[in-house]
């Protein structure tokens, strides 16, 4: 087995904060969604939470994009078969695409709605678009589908890091720790 190098430990420290602010983001996202709160003051906090995150999610995946160009990822081990690199590549390029292209879909859909963003209720974002019940229609819809695309590759990550660890026990997950 080759041994396995790791990622530089700013790419480790990008990746876990990210991690968390998903581990925020997505039950909030669902609780907006499925369960959403009676009182309107709450629900409007709720949301600015859930958007306010999302654009600090914006902001470290593109800082991660220029970190992931100065410091490349470690190689994957020899041993491992291509598709499956190929797989672990797209499900990369995919996720970063998504963590993009999400709250660029809910911060514009928001606007859209008529609904400015204000950062943690403090920094106001300028509203590029205004308001436009048809645009907000298909920027939440666009929004929604994004949310259950991501979960399949969150999904899918989870299963290679499992498949990883558990059956071919090849040290891949201890490139990121």
């Amino acid at each position: 087995m080759t041994p396995v190098s790791r990622y530089a430990a700013s790419s480790r420290w990008l990746h876990w904060i990210t991690v968390l602010l998903l581990l925020a983001i997505i039950p909030l996202g669902i609780w907006i969604a499925f369960f959403e709160p009676a009182d309107e003051n709450f629900k409007m906090r709720l949301y600015n939470l859930h958007e306010s995150l999302g654009v600090l999610v914006f902001v470290l995946v593109l800082v991660r994009v220029v970190n992931r160009h100065l410091n490349p990822p470690p190689p994957l081990p020899i041993e491992m078969p291509g598709w499956m690199r190929m797989a672990a590549h797209a499900n990369h390029i995919a996720l970063y695409a998504m963590l993009l292209l999400m709250p660029l879909t809910g911060f514009l859909a928001t606007n859209a709605w008529g609904f400015p963003l204000s950062w943690f209720g403090v920094l106001p974002i300028p509203s590029p678009l205004g308001k436009n019940e048809e645009i907000a229609k298909a920027l939440s819809f666009l929004h929604g589908c994004g949310a259950i695309a991501i979960g399949v590759l969150i999904v899918a990550h989870l299963a290679g890091v499992v498949h990883h660890v558990m059956i071919r026990r090849d040290g891949v997950l201890r490139r990121m720790l």
